[in-house]
């Protein structure tokens, strides 16, 4: 296959419109499921979630953006959306709500432009993995009483906290009809990996969840005989089409707030779905972080102008597009023209399907971020990264989102502090380079630490055609989790470049675990 770099855009779409058709399309069916429910459970019309999933494939894909990734709405962004209409005044806010995307989007689409996309690597593995497992508690919080067919008024505004000890009552008032349906097309979400063989795991499982919640709303006639809430509802939307957004509250703390939360969450979350969907793809290209970032930002624009959602390059839909044998950024555009026709052709079937199926899909994404494996992996990591990991998991729920990742940061500098990092080293990259022939030896002086990672990778990339490149680590007396997440990523990209790099003296520094990369240092005797 040639990629773009090696042929001109109509060669790309000739020699891959196939495999990306038919990958677009299989995305397609996991998208629009998803999307309803996402916008939903955020507080915008349901609809909306379809619209930025579309702007996701449509727009997007006319940048230079990562080639396999997909473009829409996310579940790990509900919380901030649903947070954002509470603070904003409401179901009135969705407005408000909007221009805070959009101004977001403009200070991405400058962050882009000004190359800062590594600017993501300050913030600690342990605190955004914490991060997300929060935000899949709240989601799960907030749509187990929608899967049970609870009527609104019974949890909504309700604190996440508050809304797990209410558990046992919202199974007590639950409606019947459509709890059980809730919790079939939960099973078929939680099951469909063990027990879907051959084709029928071909088919995504939000899509048999549809197969098997629409028809029963149609059988039982749940339009006529169950409460208005019980349908997702569309109305008319292309009479809805235009521009929504107000920047009323641009001059209030609260709406600052909020745009900082979607730039952070955003851009975090997508830049985490590249760096895991690159060793993925079967071509070994190398994403622009900057590129991939400048494309969401445009989308998330154009999304916020006309009402739509804040999106991001989205992990299980990314992955799924790979296993449908994807080749370039085309499918994801193909998934946005499908997605065109759905809101064309389809919305009287769309309006056929139960909100309670769509909470089992979004409980199911909730689990995947909070799921007991990532506790047990962060603690496996080091004991320090699962006491951030929980600190974060902990201030998010009691407080928000912006105050939990901010606690698990701080507390990995006094962590890192205690440990005998300087203050004068933490944002210091102190190093030694010595050129040997072709290749280089880079000597760390300093600790090598989350805080002070994004001035160490600014002089290894100067270094790209040294080879070999040696990192030493001799004097080196402290290097922490996530600068050696780094290096992983680092020491994948030279191999893929084909130029050696070699790693010396680490395995003088004390790990903290048996885990490859958890946090070395110099004496064991002082190790927390």
């Amino acid at each position: 296959m040639k990629t773009k770099s090696q042929s001109s855009f109509s060669e790309v779409l000739a020699q891959n419109w196939r495999s990306d058709l038919l990958s677009g399309f299989m995305v397609f069916l996991l998208a629009l499921p998803l999307s309803l429910g996402i916008a939903k459970a955020s507080g915008y019309p349901a609809a909306m979630g379809v619209l930025t999933a579309m702007v996701g494939g449509l727009v997007t894909s006319f940048f230079k953006v990562a080639p396999l990734t997909i473009k829409g709405p996310a579940a790990g962004l509900i919380t901030i959306c649903s947070g954002a209409f509470l603070e904003f005044g409401g179901d009135q806010a969705w407005p408000m709500v909007t221009a805070a995307v959009m101004v977001a989007a403009g200070i991405q689409i400058l962050i882009a432009l000004a190359r800062w996309g590594s600017l993501s690597d300050f913030f600690p593995a342990a605190a955004v993995h914490g991060m997300l497992a929060a935000i899949g508690i709240i989601i799960i919080a907030k749509q187990f009483p929608v899967l049970m067919g609870v009527a609104p008024e019974a949890y909504k505004g309700r604190a996440p906290l508050e809304l797990l000890t209410l558990f046992p009552g919202f199974v007590a008032s639950c409606n019947p009809h459509l709890a059980v349906l809730g919790l079939t097309s939960a099973l078929i979400m939680f099951l469909h990996p063990v027990w879907a063989k051959g084709w029928v795991k071909t088919v995504p499982a939000p899509m048999w969840v549809l197969l098997v919640a629409v028809p029963a709303s149609v059988l039982f006639n749940f339009s006529a005989t169950e409460p208005a809430y019980a349908l997702v509802s569309i109305g008319n939307f292309w009479g809805q089409f235009g521009f929504h957004f107000d920047f009323g509250l641009v001059g209030q703390f609260v709406f600052w707030k909020y745009v900082f939360m979607f730039l952070v969450v955003n851009t975090l979350e997508s830049l985490l779905t590249v760096k895991a969907i690159d060793p993925m793809d079967p071509y070994h290209r190398k994403s622009d972080y900057n590129g991939d970032l400048l494309g969401l930002g445009f989308g998330n624009f154009v999304s916020g102008a006309l009402g739509g959602l804040p999106m991001i390059s989205e992990v299980v839909r990314s992955s799924s597009n790979v296993a449908y044998g994807a080749r370039t950024k085309w499918s994801n555009f193909f998934h946005g023209v499908f997605l065109l026709l759905a809101m064309i052709f389809l919305i009287p079937l769309i309006e056929k399907i139960p909100n309670a199926a769509l909470a089992a899909m979004l409980i199911f994404a909730g689990w995947r971020l909070t799921s007991p494996k990532h506790f047990i992996h962060t603690y496996h990591i080091g004991p320090e990264q699962l006491a951030i990991f929980l600190l974060t998991v902990v201030v998010t729920l009691a407080e928000d989102l912006l105050l939990g990742i901010a606690a698990g940061m701080f507390f990995k500098f006094v962590l890192h502090w205690i440990r005998g990092v300087q203050w004068n080293e933490f944002f210091k990259a102190d190093y030694r380079l010595e050129h040997t022939g072709n290749g280089a030896i880079f000597y760390f002086k300093s600790p090598a630490i989350f805080s002070n990672l994004l001035s160490f990778k600014k002089q290894l990339n100067k270094l790209h055609n040294e080879s070999p490149l040696v990192l030493d680590f001799s004097d080196c007396k402290f290097v922490d989790h996530t600068f050696l997440e780094f290096m992983g990523q680092f020491e994948r990209e030279r191999d893929q470049a084909s130029k050696p790099l070699i790693i010396r003296n680490l395995e003088h520094l004390q790990a903290v675990s048996g885990y490859k990369t958890s946090t070395r240092r110099r004496s064991k005797n002082n190790l927390i």
